[in-house]
């Protein structure tokens, strides 16, 4: 069954690829401060990253940005958690065809969005999460980095996956902080 799956993920890839290529994005470099939109897609695994995401997006809006989450869980019971159904939607695998394409309508308006920055939560290397990534029309994408891996993204963030997503927001917020400022003579 392993190498089935293992031919089946290498056979999604490329598809996703495949249909990535024909995405028209405006690529562009966004710091916290010009951004207005952003996009983040995560895989969910604990109430206590939920928790922390939900604090993040908090942060993102007090700072006056229009947040949109998208959360991938896999199983057929959604998460068990608090969240405003506005800015929160929840997908699993019925949402996708067994090649990885995404065949529900949450998933396609995010990923038409023209968000200013997308941000890639997918430390388990989902095949879902992958074809929202690739997929996205987002300006800025940015992702976790892994070596060996072809990406989607715009900038890479080097934390290790066991360092979590605390240490990575936090990586991503400081080079968001920094990034295509005006220089000051």
């Amino acid at each position: 069954m392993a190498i089935f799956d293992g031919i089946r993920r290498k056979l999604a890839l490329t598809k996703i690829k495949q249909d990535a290529e024909h995405v028209l994005r405006n690529k562009q470099v966004f710091n916290l401060d010009d951004a207005k939109t952003v996009g983040i897609a995560f895989h969910f695994t604990t109430n206590e990253d939920f928790d922390l995401l939900k604090k993040y997006v908090l942060y993102l809006r007090e700072l006056k940005k229009k947040v949109k989450v998208v959360g991938y869980y896999e199983g057929k019971v959604e998460p068990s958690v608090q969240y405003s159904k506005v800015d929160y939607d929840f997908v699993n695998e019925k949402s996708f065809t067994w090649w990885g394409k995404s065949t529900d309508h949450i998933v396609h308006n995010f990923i038409e969005e023209s968000y200013d920055i997308y941000i890639d939560l997918n430390f388990s290397d989902s095949i879902a999460l992958k074809y929202i990534a690739y997929n996205s029309a987002a300006s800025f994408k940015i992702g976790l980095y892994k070596e060996d891996d072809e990406s989607p993204f715009d900038m890479l963030i080097s934390v290790g996956r066991e360092a979590g997503w605390k240490s990575f927001l936090r990586e991503v917020d400081t080079y968001l902080q920094k990034i295509n400022k005006p220089s000051q003579e």
